[in-house]
């Protein structure tokens, strides 16, 4: 496998967490109000997907529907036809399916595609979610890169579209911050074992914890790095110490000129 470079896109302008979601005024994260934010903006955008129980990639973050929607329940039981008839609370969005996304997004900013864990414990997937994906991405024509947690959804991405580049969400894996996910497996993960294995060529790393030194052997060999969540100018100019880019909310990020 080959690593793919990020497009220089993504390292230049800041990535809307989320997209550019302000709940306050009816653009809940990863809706289409707030991807529409962002565009007009000119920020990149970074969302996640989940998997509906008919295969589809779903723009959403969490696994269960509660508390972006105030229904019960999880993603994975609903089909993508029912799924977009849900409304977003605090919005008038439905939840969007990613092809809905794409052709809203059009290429006109970059894009930074989360692939949330399907196993809730970072083991091997079915690769219902990583096909998704690919197949939705297979025409897109506009700068976009995919990562994930979980490394064996990194992998199956290298195999399914090797020519999309690809990375890695890391973390500090703190225990108390992801219980319940088994500490060992926290561990083993926290020195990022997988990069060369996914041919990835990117990382986007935890905000406060980009002194690791591991982040910094991986810069060294070449890799990019990006980071999350950043939520204030401070912040953000002390992780552009180490990192290349941000991935921001709360505040409006500066774009280069």
């Amino acid at each position: 496998m080959m690593r793919v470079p990020l497009p220089p896109a993504l390292l230049r302008l800041p990535i809307a967490h989320r997209a550019l979601h302000d709940r306050n005024k009816g653009r809940v994260e990863n809706s289409p109000l707030a991807i529409l934010a962002a565009v007009t903006a000119g920020y990149a955008i970074e969302i996640d997907v989940q998997l509906s129980s008919d295969g589809q990639a779903m723009v959403f973050h969490d696994e269960d529907l509660s508390r972006l929607t105030g229904r019960s329940g999880w993603i994975k039981d609903h089909t993508a036809a029912e799924l977009g008839q849900i409304t977003l609370t605090d919005s008038t969005d439905t939840i969007p399916a990613l092809p809905q996304v794409l052709a809203m997004i059009s290429g006109r900013v970059p894009l930074l595609i989360e692939l949330k864990d399907q196993t809730l414990t970072m083991g091997e997937t079915d690769a219902r979610l990583e096909s998704a994906v690919a197949k939705a991405l297979a025409t897109y024509q506009g700068d976009v890169a995919v990562m994930s947690f979980n490394p064996h959804s990194v992998a199956h991405m290298a195999r399914l579209a090797p020519h999309l580049p690809r990375g890695l969400t890391t973390s500090s894996y703190d225990h108390a911050d992801w219980h319940p996910l088994d500490p060992a497996t926290c561990d083993a993960l926290r020195d990022i074992p997988d990069y060369d294995r996914t041919a990835s060529g990117f990382i986007s790393h935890q905000g406060n914890d980009l002194a690791r030194p591991r982040v910094a052997e991986l810069k060294s060999q070449g890799a990019a790095v990006l980071c999350w969540t950043i939520r204030s100018p401070e912040q953000e100019a002390m992780a552009r110490n180490v990192a290349q880019n941000i991935t921001f909310e709360g505040y409006a990020a500066a774009i280069p000129a």
